[in-house]
């Protein structure tokens, strides 16, 4: 009998957390008094495929607050909602270079730099549908339920303690509010940005939250669509410049994932189009980023080539076969995915072939996706070329599948 594959993902992971696990540097977050009370020896991993299979590590199923991670998907929500142009008349998308916690407001603007420091989260918070705390707090908690694919619940312990030690980031509603950039009072601001930052998850939800961006916004776990493609895409392109506060540009050349942390100790990761990686350990480094689960990330990033920059070899040619028949006719089969790169591949490989006698006949029967952007371009070949002399299309296609669309 033939032995079990078990998972060599999982192995793979508990790989990590067993080199990282010796690292003792940092603290967990005080100045929030309930998080002080956190075990700061737990660490676990998860790691979510764009097919909805999770694999774990670790003390996956520890709960923490999400905290400053929610930060890129009530982002997503509100972009969702209102549309990238209103949302950017209430923050900018600039990195700020700064903590978490700075009063980071444009002079003349009065937008805060980004949506992932404190400034610009309670902005988002303040847009969510409702008058009043609790109504927007439900809107951003149901959004939140939908990319983790369960109820979530807040920790009212620590909700208490970042309400009643909050002045600072009340602060920052209120220059907010005089600059004419926040959607609500300063109080129903901030209390629901608490209590968001309050909601229970695990790293095992992280993951599922972020592979339900790196799916273009379907949660594969669930099959629901939370946000649309643009949304999620957008809000990727946040956390790879922002997601990190002032870490975030070491982040990118080290490690080369969009994420975002969160003082409760959990990261979030994607890879675009792959999976989304969730992380916990509470010890944090000066900058509020969790010390393990930074050390994880880069580990994994470096042992399994993650980066998402990258270069991986060539490419495999998306022209699996020509074949020239007795007609004159010259039969190209395309194979795989063809996105845009592969589309001016086959175009231009295949353009010596294009002339006044025979057909150049381009044969989709093979291939398993079509690009938008590459759809285009292969929509518009046959018209661009023309016929030959004798009435005949210099370029056909031969679609079997449907892969081109209408």
């Amino acid at each position: 009998m033939a032995a079990a594959l078990g998972d060599p993902v999982r192995h793979a992971l508990e790989s990590v957390l067993e080199a990282v696990r010796d690292r003792t540097d940092g603290a967990v977050a005080t100045y929030i008094p309930e998080l002080a009370t956190v075990d700061p020896e737990q660490l676990g991993v998860a790691l979510a495929s764009t097919h909805g299979v999770v694999h774990e590590a670790g003390d996956v199923e520890a709960e923490f607050t999400i905290q400053s991670v929610s930060k890129p998907f009530v982002f997503a929500l509100a972009v969702d909602a209102l549309g990238l142009d209103v949302v950017r008349r209430h923050t900018d998308l600039e990195p700020s270079g700064e903590p978490f916690n700075a009063i980071s407001l444009d002079e003349a603007s009065g937008r805060p730099r980004n949506p992932m420091i404190n400034a610009g989260a309670i902005v988002m918070s303040s847009l969510m549908k409702g008058d009043t705390a609790d109504e927007k707090f439900a809107v951003v908690r149901d959004g939140l339920e939908r990319f983790v694919g369960h109820d979530l619940v807040v920790d009212e312990e620590v909700f208490g303690s970042e309400a009643s030690t909050g002045d600072r980031n009340r602060a920052l509603a209120y220059l907010a509010r005089s600059a004419g950039t926040l959607g609500s009072t300063a109080e129903v601001a901030t209390t629901a940005y608490f209590r968001q930052c309050s909601l229970i998850v695990t790293a095992r939800d992280l993951a599922i939250m972020a592979v339900t961006l790196a799916t273009g916004g379907v949660n594969p776990v669930t099959d629901e669509r939370v946000v649309s493609e643009d949304a999620a895409r957008w809000t990727t392109a946040v956390m790879t410049s922002c997601g990190m506060y002032d870490e975030s540009g070491d982040w990118m050349v080290r490690v080369g994932l969009p994420a975002k942390s969160g003082v409760g100790g959990g990261i979030a990761a994607v890879q675009p189009g792959q999976f989304g990686i969730g992380t916990f350990s509470p010890r944090l480094d000066h900058r509020g980023n969790s010390v393990r689960g930074v050390a994880s990330l880069e580990l994994l990033s470096q042992r399994h080539g993650l980066h998402m920059l990258q270069h991986h070899g060539p490419p495999l040619s998306p022209i699996a076969s020509l074949t020239r028949e007795d007609s004159g006719d010259t039969i190209a089969v395309l194979r795989g995915e063809i996105l845009f790169s592969e589309a001016e591949e086959v175009l231009t490989r295949l353009a010596p072939l294009v002339g006044d006698h025979g057909c150049l006949v381009l044969d989709f029967s093979g291939v398993t996706r079509v690009g938008d952007g590459a759809k285009r371009v292969f929509v518009a070949a046959p018209e661009l070329v023309g016929q030959a002399p004798d009435g005949r299309a210099r370029v056909a296609v031969r679609d079997p599948e449907g892969v081109l669309g209408d």
